[in-house]
């Protein structure tokens, strides 16, 4: 991959793929797709909603990206014809996740039996009285509810609501596999949780920081922001380990200038440390900003906490410490400082990068750290922005989907409904299969995405879902978590709506903390259910004596109702439908420094760096430019020089030092496990190793982040070698 850094992201070549994609799916059915009123169903940047299908909440039209049409493409697919089934599951296990995806939606309830060969269609009633049934006799200690982030807030809360109500608190969602760490940083820093930026705030900051993160491939609509940064004479400086074109130079559909042009200048500068080693970098500014005497002193004094013990840290921080462990020199760290530092507006962007690693709370707070110390925390165009990736995993995360919830939610949960809820602290999603690996798990409920896919180390979440007696699935197609680890017991998949389906509106949550109402109202296909009324369904059937009337309960407008009288800042919920308001959530928005801790101050973390071992490869898994999370839309990677999906990207020195060359067959070998692919040469530091997520899974590990029950998906130690 020589010509890398002659790849330019966006441009003619995603137009034509677009083009393609919508004339497959039909025009007229892709432009009442992406013209209703309805929110976006890919990344949770967010679009649409009451707005207009391409407008977000700036009012900027056509504000859609590659990544909508593409989940658009599945949705309206046809039912996957019944003789599909008549094939046995082993069958099904060989296809690709690209494949699975393309065999069209799920129509029909599916049934397998224990220890049956295939899938067999069941109706509705029949589907719905043996879940209730086979939940009924579970004991609630031995199972757990998982939900994706791409259900509605409603169905979100309905899902934790039932799971409480049936007994257990095992309830959880895909952000620990995730931003997680971020939750856990931004609450020790700042106490709050999420982003404290809207997205307004971007057109007036002087310089974006980009941490972690591929924009370009996984929030395309962000690169228009940080295009109209440069373009308004600021900066955009981006720290990853990979040179990805896509943040050099994007070629954006949207802007004829750009395109005409051959694209856009998006990177200002690029920092490339080490694999795991951003701690020390970002200590390393810190210490820059420091010694070029541009820190905020008035800010620190009159809003920051524990500063003292911060800069007696920084102090004592050698610059050679800094430099052995991410790979930088001092005066490439000291030009990006020297940049922050002549800021007017910073924002700091991140995004999986920093948090897939046992130690991604502590990176969240280093990055924290260094925004404190120029004050670009708590005033408008500055502040904090994690990237987060399903389009409502922030709101499925706010409405309660989570092990433990706040004692004074608990508490007005139980007052609302007349029924006291279990004490214990519930299962993280890591906890619960590894239970459920244990034989600890008679039962799961697990709302959209593919859980086995996304755990890391794919033998031991094999075996863990394997040894689950009883499985139900909520989902609009099938995927490999459906036919792999099946085991022994039942599996039970139903067919849901996808967003714009839905019979009643629904409402989800940006990154930037604003909910937006979805109408719904499209018909597609005939027999699938949304999953609030599934949930009902269950709720009636299983739980016949409990004082929630959970058929009642699932119309949405009594849902949120609920949740604008239970959640704080979602007060302004319970008339959205009526009032078509779209509205942020209150007090998460930070334009003046009124901080969520205890004595209201902004807190500086001290932050240790991790060790690093010489010569040792750190790998981290990525995602391509044709994928969403574990969602496969195209076999190669049109951003990574048409790389296939068991590309292994290496620094050229590594290869040579190994005796590999381009297009070589490489084993890849971790504690984990072994992955065979083929050497592929891109721009990373030495001791940098790329591969695709979640194909590499199989060399993740299942430790986590004490703090945030986080995996390491992102700093793997392996060996590389040519395959024999």
């Amino acid at each position: 991959m020589s010509e890398n850094s002659q790849i330019v992201g966006g441009g003619p070549k995603k137009v034509l793929y677009t083009l393609a994609t919508i004339n497959r799916i039909g025009v007229g059915k892709a432009a009442k797709a992406l013209t209703a009123k309805n929110t976006c169903k890919a990344c949770a940047y967010g679009m649409g909603g009451q707005h207009g299908g391409m407008t977000n909440e700036l009012g900027e039209f056509p504000s859609v990206c590659n990544k909508s049409v593409q989940a658009q493409s599945t949705d309206i697919q046809p039912p996957i014809p019944r003789g599909i089934f008549e094939h046995e599951i082993a069958d099904l296990a060989e296809l690709s996740g690209r494949e699975m995806e393309r065999l069209g939606r799920l129509g029909t309830p599916l049934f397998r039996r224990a220890g049956a060969a295939r899938f067999e269609p069941l109706s509705w009633e029949e589907a719905l009285d043996h879940a209730a049934h086979r939940l009924a006799e579970t004991d609630p200690a031995r199972s757990f509810f998982y939900s994706s982030g791409r259900s509605s807030n409603e169905a979100g809360f309905l899902f934790q609501l039932l799971a409480r109500a049936f007994g257990t608190n095992n309830v959880s969602n895909c952000s620990y596999y995730c931003h997680q760490a971020t939750s856990e940083g931004l609450a020790t820093t700042i106490g709050k949780g999420t982003a404290t930026i809207e997205l307004e705030d971007l057109t007036g900051a002087d310089l974006i920081f980009v941490i972690g993160a591929n924009p370009s491939s996984n929030h395309p609509r962000f690169i228009h922001m940080l295009k109209n940064c440069r373009e308004r004479g600021g900066q955009v400086i981006v720290i990853n380990p990979a040179k990805e074109p896509g943040l050099v130079k994007f070629a954006v559909p949207k802007s004829p200038v750009s395109m005409l042009k051959g694209g856009s200048d998006i990177a200002s500068d690029y920092l490339q440390p080490r694999i795991g080693s951003d701690i020390a970098l970002f200590k390393g500014l810190c210490k820059a900003v420091i010694e070029q005497g541009t820190e905020d002193r008035d800010f620190i004094a009159q809003h920051g906490a524990d500063f003292e013990a911060f800069l007696a840290d920084i102090a004592a921080l050698g610059w050679d410490e800094i430099t052995d462990a991410c790979g930088l020199t001092q005066d490439e760290i000291g030009r990006v400082a020297g940049a922050y530092g002549r800021s007017r507006n910073a924002v700091f962007a991140w995004g999986m990068g920093m948090t897939h690693h046992v130690h991604g709370v502590a990176n969240v707070e280093a990055i924290a750290n260094l925004a404190l110390l120029r004050g670009m925390i708590g005033r408008r165009y500055a502040g904090l922005l994690p990237l987060r990736g399903h389009s409502n995993v922030q709101g499925i995360g706010t409405i309660g989907v989570k092990p433990v919830l706040a004692r004074d939610v608990l508490r007005r949960m139980e007052d609302a409904f007349g029924v006291t809820f279990p004490e214990e602290k519930g299962l993280d999603t890591m906890a619960s299969m590894q239970l459920a690996a244990a034989g600890g798990v008679d039962a799961a409920v697990i709302m959209g995405g593919n859980l086995w896919a996304a755990t890391p180390d794919t033998a031991f979440s094999t075996r863990a879902m394997e040894q689950i007696g009883f499985k139900l699935f909520l989902t609009t197609t099938l995927n490999q978590g459906h036919v792999h680890g099946v085991g022994d017991g039942e599996v039970m998949i139903l067919p849901v709506t996808a967003r714009d389906e839905e019979w009643e509106p629904t409402t989800q949550e940006s990154m930037f903390n604003f909910v937006r109402l979805s109408d719904g109202g499209i018909t597609r296909i005939e027999t699938v259910r949304p999953e609030s009324w599934i949930l009902g369904q269950l709720g009636k059937r299983l739980l016949t004596n409990s004082r929630i009337d959970f058929e009642a309960f699932s119309g949405h407008a009594k849902l949120r109702d609920a949740i604008a009288a239970i959640v704080p800042g979602m007060e302004e919920l319970a008339d959205i439908d009526v009032a078509k308001r779209e509205f942020h959530i209150r007090n998460r928005v930070l334009h003046a420094p009124e901080f969520g801790t205890v004595d209201g101050k902004a807190h500086f973390v001290v932050t240790p760096i991790p060790a690093v071992v010489a010569g040792q490869l750190m790998l981290a898994t990525v995602r391509s430019e044709g994928q969403f999370n574990s969602i496969i839309y195209e076999e190669t990677d049109s951003y990574r020089g048409k790389a296939g999906r068991h590309s292994v990207f290496l620094n050229a020195e590594d290869m040579a030092a190994r005796g590999l060359v381009e297009g070589q067959r490489v084993v890849v070998t971790s504690d984990a496990g072994r992955m065979e692919g083929f050497a592929t040469q891109f721009e990373l530091p030495r001791g940098s190793v790329l591969a695709y997520y979640p194909e590499a899974n199989v060399l993740v590990g299942t430790a986590v982040d004490p703090r945030s029950k986080t995996p390491a998906f992102k700093s793997v130690p392996v060996e590389v070698r040519a395959q024999n």
